[in-house]
């Protein structure tokens, strides 16, 4: 179903994005907060379960632009499969949700566990489990672990919050910085490198030399 901004159907001058769901993702959490930065109020926010339906609603006029976490294990397929018809066009670095392993309260020793794989695999040591299983999306593990259907899920920490009776915090992992890329059908691209504005390089540059030169032994004054 569309997160919209807007009370009525999309307008012409509504921009309409497609994104991972279903509601509440990262994805979505990323997306609006991208398109506050850019001003933009007037908008719709399509939530899908595939970044292959997103690509298709892009190409087919269905949606403006795509979001998509550089990590996301669909994204060299969603790169490299239309690189001659979807492009990316923005990206961006941003922390999200904080992550956190849950586990049911009425299981003490945890034996399976729901990660997004591969992109959430290193989070955690996950050969505590003796079971992992896949899922395309952070919600949808959590369904699975509010019902039972696994012990334990690495997935955002505000669900304990929301069911305190069902779920315990078993491990805090915080929330990493991630790339996000904007796609849509016009090449960026036109012979010079497209950098972010106000990125953080040139600084921590500065800084690193600044360090380097003031830990630099200095030469010895020798007075005859």
């Amino acid at each position: 179903m569309p997160a919209t901004n807007s009370s009525t159907s999309p307008a012409a001058g509504t921009v309409r994005f497609a994104t991972l769901g279903p509601g509440g993702t990262n994805h979505e959490l990323i997306t609006r907060r991208y398109l506050a930065s850019q001003g933009i109020d007037d908008f719709e926010i399509k939530l899908i379960l595939s970044f292959k339906d997103a690509i298709t609603m892009l190409l087919e006029d269905t949606v403006d632009y795509v979001m998509q976490c550089a990590v996301h294990p669909e994204t060299p397929q969603t790169l490299g499969e239309n690189f001659r018809s979807v492009f990316a066009i923005d990206c961006f670095i941003s922390d999200s949700q904080e992550l956190a392993v849950l586990s049911r309260r009425d299981v003490q020793r945890p034996e399976s566990i729901g990660v997004l794989l591969p992109a959430n695999e290193k989070y955690t040591d996950l050969s505590r489990w003796k079971q992992v299983v896949s899922y395309s999306s952070l919600p949808l593990i959590n369904e699975a672990l509010l019902v039972g259907e696994i012990d334990s899920g690495l997935v955002y920490r505000a669900y304990a919050d929301k069911h305190p009776e069902v779920l315990r915090v078993d491990e805090v992992i915080g929330s990493p910085d991630d790339v996000w890329i904007v796609y849509g059908r016009k090449r960026a691209f036109k012979e010079k490198l497209i950098g972010f504005g106000d990125g953080a390089f040139l600084d921590d540059v500065r800084v690193r030399l600044t360090e380097r030169a003031a830990a630099r032994p200095r030469a010895a004054v020798h007075i005859d």
